[in-house]
C-alpha cells in the first residue's frame, strides 16, 4: 500500500534518536549541491534525511520512503521545519517507481538506501526484532504485512527452516537449529523471541557463546530478512531507482552485512558493464574511527556509490 503523509500526524510519538549512519561520507559523495529531487528510500525517523536537507538547496524536495508507519511518524515530525519540501510515502522501496508515477516525476538527481534496521524498532520489545528482550515473535517492518516471523518459525519445514538460516544469515549451526525448532514446537508453538533464543542457545556448541556476537544474531537476522523479503526486493529497486536517475545523478546504498554488499556490488558491476553507470566507491567506504566511537552499530556498515552516464 502507498500511502502519502505530506502533512505531520496529529498523534506525534515522542521523537527518539537515530544516529545517520555513515551521513558524512554520504553527503561528500551524493553531489546535493544542485539537486532539485531526492529520493531517500529508507526515511526511517528521518535522521539522515534531515542531513540531507541542509545541505541541498532551499528550492529542492525529497521523498522520503518506509514501510514502518511508526517510523514515518515520527520523521514527519523531526521533519516538520522543512514543510512542504518533504513528501512522505509507507511504501517498500520496490514500489518507488509507482511513487514517482503518482507524483510524476520523471527524473530524480539522487537516491540512497540505508538498510539497517534502527535502533528504535530494534528497542522496541513488541516488534520481536531484539533477541535482547521478551516480545513477540513478529519481526515485521510493516505491521500490515501478512506473514511474521512466528508464522515462518511454527509452520515452515524443517528443511525450509534450514535453508532460511543458512541462506540469509550464514548460519553454521543452521541444521541443529532448524531441527530443535521442529521438535520444539511439536509441543507448543514458539511465540516469543526469548523461546527461540533458547532453542538456539541449546542447538549450538557452548563455544558459540563466547565469540563476538551473541549466538542468536544470525538466525534472528535470517529470519528477519525472510519476513520482510529484504533481499528478494534490493537488486530490482536498485535497477528502478537508476532507470529514473539524471545523467551524473548519484545512487548510494549502505548495507550492513555481506549478503547485501554483494547485491549492491554485483548489480553496480552489471549496469556499469552495459555503460549505465559509473562506480564512484571501487571499494565501499566505510565508518570513520571517530564514527565508529559515536556509534559502534555502525561499525559494519558499507557505503557503495555510483553515478549514472552521461549519455
Amino acid at each position: 500500500m502507498i500511502m502519502s503523509c505530506c502533512e505531520p500526524r496529529v498523534q506525534m510519538e515522542k521523537s527518539p534518536y537515530h544516529y545517520p549512519v555513515m551521513y558524512r561520507e554520504v553527503l561528500e559523495h551524493l553531489n546535493l549541491n544542485n539537486v532539485r529531487v531526492v529520493v531517500d528510500c529508507t526515511l526511517g525517523l528521518g535522521s539522515l534525511a534531515s542531513k540531507l536537507l541542509e545541505k541541498m538547496p532551499a528550492d529542492s524536495i525529497l521523498i522520503g520512503l518506509d514501510r514502518d508507519e511508526r517510523s514515518l511518524n515520527i520523521a514527519s515530525q523531526r521533519l516538520s521545519s522543512f514543510g512542504s519540501r518533504v513528501i512522505y510515502f509507507k511504501s517498500d522501496f520496490l514500489n518507488l517507481d509507482d511513487v514517482l508515477g503518482d507524483l510524476k516525476i520523471q527524473k530524480v538527481d539522487a537516491f540512497i538506501f540505508d538498510l539497517g534496521i534502527s535502533t528504535y524498532q530494534l528497542s522496541d520489545a513488541q516488534r520481536g526484532f531484539s533477541f535482547l528482550q521478551e516480545g513477540p515473535l513478529d519481526m515485521r517492518m510493516d505491521s500490515d504485512s501478512f506473514f511474521s516471523a512466528y508464522d515462518l518459525v511454527n509452520n515452515l519445514s524443517e528443511r525450509e527452516l534450514e535453508q532460511i538460516f543458512r541462506k540469509f544469515g550464514e548460519e553454521h549451526y543452521s541444521r541443529r537449529i532448524a531441527a530443535s525448532i521442529v521438535q520444539s514446537r511439536r509441543i507448543e508453538p514458539i511465540s516469543t523471541t526469548t523461546k527461540l533464543v533458547e532453542i538456539i542457545l541449546n542447538s549450538v556448541p557452548g563455544k558459540y557463546a563466547k565469540y563476538r556476537i551473541h549466538p542468536a544474531t544470525r538466525a534472528f537476522q535470517a529470519l528477519r530478512i525472510a519476513v520482510n523479503r529484504e533481499l528478494d526486493v534490493l537488486e530490482k529497486a536498485i535497477d528502478k531507482a537508476v532507470s529514473f536517475l539524471n545523467p551524473q545523478g548519484r545512487i548510494g546504498v549502505i548495507s550492513f552485512h555481506s549478503l547485501e554488499d554483494r547485491i549492491v556490488k554485483h548489480a553496480f558491476k552489471r549496469i556499469s558493464s552495459i555503460g549505465g553507470l559509473n562506480i564512484v566507491t571501487k571499494k565501499p567506504l566505510q565508518p570513520e574511527d571517530l564514527e565508529i566511537s559515536e556509534n559502534k552499530p555502525s561499525r559494519s556498515a558499507k557505503l557503495r556509490i555510483a553515478e549514472k552516464v552521461c549519455c
